[in-house]
């Protein structure tokens, strides 16, 4: 494809962006019990670091539905690298500089989460916009890399806790932060393309009128909920309710989720020309919905185990697949639609393992019952994939 083939720095730049992403996400929770130990910040504060980065790329995602566009994709690709490599090495630094160490911390943490944010709602329209072939499998592969980065960034971590001791740990996000810094120039020299033609995109009010974009909402929520909801309690159910060691769980659990869901990923990027969007979704749901259930319901330590490591690859599809469908479905949905999917995304990525949690929590710290209820995050989605195909063929039907 000799137009793809100019393109091929824009997608380097995506690809370090997920990576950047992943990076953001997953490197300060390997942290966590040092900056309990070195600077005495008790385990309630520190519970509010993941709250505050969530929250903040939720805020992210809300602003840029009506921003971006005046800023243009460019600007905000170099800002969202910038920020988060600035908020990255500032986790290095800050804690260190300012008199209360948790104000530093949070400090970089709402820095690089703005970042990250970002790149969550700029990396896919501007893939979808360029002059690709097969649009859901070039996004799917995009997707695959904040997989591989969750991967890289737990192996390579500990790697380096291993060599140099966990006690010089501030020169690791100085590290990291090199990959987003670098990505700025990346993203100052590859070709962008407006997403609309002739820059006229769907109106908000009209986007929430339609319905295929309500049911891509609802698809985001379970989405994020089904994804975020297995791999975040991954480590705490692989001690718990099956027996691994802590470290072995901590290490184990999310790489082997992240490889999964990375494979999947990969897998619809080089078959999915051979295989209906919404027919791969309608299944990886219905495998989602028993990896869920054998989660819950097993008394096998090594179903359960399965099923969880299982549940990585039928998820894989579901975020990048929904923004596949609605780009094709919507072609002048624009940056807010992008937008207003990352904020659903990102709000059953918050929604769904509170409420395992919580119902873990009402049944005597149960994670098995916890893994139950959030099947229905999958139910859901099944139902909404189903609705979409349904709504899919009547247009066709009243089109013929």
């Amino acid at each position: 494809m000799s137009k793809g083939r100019n393109y091929n720095t824009t997608l380097t730049a995506c690809y370090l962006a997920f990576i950047t992403q992943a990076i953001t996400a997953n490197l300060a929770p390997l942290l966590f019990l040092r900056f309990h130990t070195e600077f005495g910040i008790s385990l309630g504060k520190i519970a509010l670091i993941p709250i505050a980065f969530f929250i903040t790329q939720l805020t992210v995602d809300l602003i840029c539905a009506g921003f971006i566009n005046k800023i243009g994709y460019r600007t905000g690709a170099l800002i969202s690298e910038a920020l988060a490599g600035l908020g990255l090495a500032g986790l290095s630094f800050l804690p260190y500089l300012l008199p209360d160490p948790f104000t530093g911390i949070l400090a970089s943490t709402i820095l690089y989460a703005i970042g990250s944010g970002l790149i969550e709602v700029l990396a896919s329209p501007i893939v979808e916009a360029c002059p690709f072939d097969n649009k859901a499998s070039v996004m799917s592969i995009l997707h695959s890399f904040y997989c591989w980065g969750c991967v890289g960034v737990i192996l390579l971590s500990s790697l380096f806790f291993a060599v140099f001791g966990i006690e010089n740990w501030r020169w690791l996000p100085c590290i990291w932060a090199l990959v987003p810094l670098y990505n700025i120039y990346n993203f100052a020299v590859c070709p962008i393309e407006s997403l609309t033609e002739d820059g006229k995109e769907m109106g908000i009010g009209k986007l929430f009128k339609t319905p295929v974009f309500m049911l891509g909402i609802v698809l985001m929520v379970c989405a994020g909920a089904s994804e975020i909801s297995m791999g975040q309690w991954f480590s705490a159910f692989a001690e718990s309710a099956v027996g691994l060691p802590k470290t072995t769980g901590d290490l184990v659990g999310p790489c082997l989720f992240a490889v999964a869901m990375g494979i999947s990923r990969i897998f619809y990027g080089k078959f999915g020309e051979k295989v209906e969007l919404t027919k791969f979704m309608l299944g990886s749901g219905v495998l989602c919905l028993a990896c869920y259930f054998a989660a819950g319901l097993s008394g096998s330590p090594v179903i359960s185990l399965a099923g969880c490591i299982v549940c990585g690859f039928s998820v894989g599809i579901m975020w990048p697949g929904t923004i596949s469908i609605l780009s094709k479905r919507l072609p002048r949905g624009g940056t807010a639609m992008f937008a207003f999917l990352a904020m659903a995304g990102d709000l059953g990525g918050a929604a769904g393992p509170g409420l395992v949690g919580v119902f873990a929590q009402m049944n005597g710290d149960d994670l098995k019952k916890g893994m139950l209820i959030g099947s229905v995050f999958p139910l859901v989605l099944i139902i909404s994939v189903a609705g979409i195909m349904i709504k899919t063929r009547k247009d066709h039907k009243n089109k013929g």
